[in-house]
């Protein structure tokens, strides 16, 4: 059975984030744990913290994760935006670990004109240093896939496999892989034969078992494009199918996946219900044809 959640907001505290995954009968929950277009936030307070964790164990959220603030660029080759970065992101990590959660989701970085190869050396010992800041810590961090836009790292899978791999803790890296960004980037998903394609190229380049969250979001710009444009399930260029494979798959069982889909249609309509009935259909169906094959 697939584990399901989506982004949800903490307006009013990080618990409403969880009452609401509660109501959307999730399995799962990514959150921020501040303002993600600014670089300081309030801190965390121990009752807060408190209730959150509570909270956390009260819903049986498995894999409860965040995603890091926008302004984060590990890869700039402005010092001054490096060493606030690195300073940025190990607070991240820090609140990340407080709240008890499984994973912090990033990118790479951009690096704004340096050079793919000198963004990539930019960013490993970026890393390096902000683990050796958060010693001992549980929580995760996920190098995102992205679509390439701009000067954005990790649009390959070499690339992401480069910074994995030039880590002195590889270990305490993992890949969140965004269905959007994926397809973006060049990867094709839809037809069968081109998503098995897809994840072979994965597993050869990085390793399935790297893979810990997927992003699941349709794409408003076509294949290749590598414009970040998210679009809801059946709704964009990738189609209904390539979803219907991954939460019906038995190797992504127990992999969560975070919608990050557009939260209202143009009528202001909540989406999140209908994207979560869409993927819950497609585990039905499953169910029901893996019942009749046995019978």
């Amino acid at each position: 059975m697939a584990l399901l959640g989506a982004h949800l907001s903490v307006a009013g505290g990080l618990h409403n984030a969880v009452s609401a995954a509660v109501a959307l009968k999730c399995d799962t929950v990514q959150i921020f744990t501040k303002n993600a277009n600014q670089w300081a936030g309030k801190p965390l307070d121990p009752g807060e913290i408190a209730t959150f964790r509570k909270a956390v164990a009260e819903a049986k959220l498995q894999y409860p994760t965040a995603h890091d603030s926008y302004l984060i660029n590990l890869a700039a080759p402005d010092e001054t935006l490096y060493r606030k970065s690195i300073a940025a992101f190990t607070t991240e990590l820090e609140r990340a670990e407080s709240l008890g959660l499984s994973y912090l989701v990033t990118h790479p970085g951009a690096h704004t004109g340096s050079g793919v190869e000198a963004g990539l050396a930019r960013v490993v010992p970026a890393l390096d240093e902000v683990h050796a800041r958060c010693r001992g810590f549980g929580v995760k961090v996920l190098l995102e896939t992205t679509a390439g836009q701009g000067t954005t790292l990790g649009a390959t899978f070499e690339e992401l496999a480069t910074l994995l791999n030039g880590v002195r803790e590889p270990e305490r890296l993992g890949v969140c892989f965004d269905t959007c960004h994926v397809f973006a980037a060049g990867y094709p998903l839809s037809a069968e034969s081109e998503y098995a394609a897809t994840f072979e190229q994965f597993d050869d380049r990085i390793g399935l078992s790297r893979l810990k969250l997927f992003h699941l979001n349709d794409s408003v710009k076509p294949l290749g494009s590598r414009v970040d444009r998210h679009a809801g399930l059946g709704l964009g260029e990738i189609g209904l199918e390539p979803f219907r494979r991954l939460v019906t798959e038995s190797r992504f069982r127990a992999t969560p996946m975070i919608l990050e889909t557009p939260k209202e249609d143009d009528d202001g309509n909540p989406m999140d219900p209908v994207n979560l009935g869409i993927l819950r259909g497609f585990l039905l169906e499953g169910g029901a044809e893996q019942a009749r094959l046995a019978g």
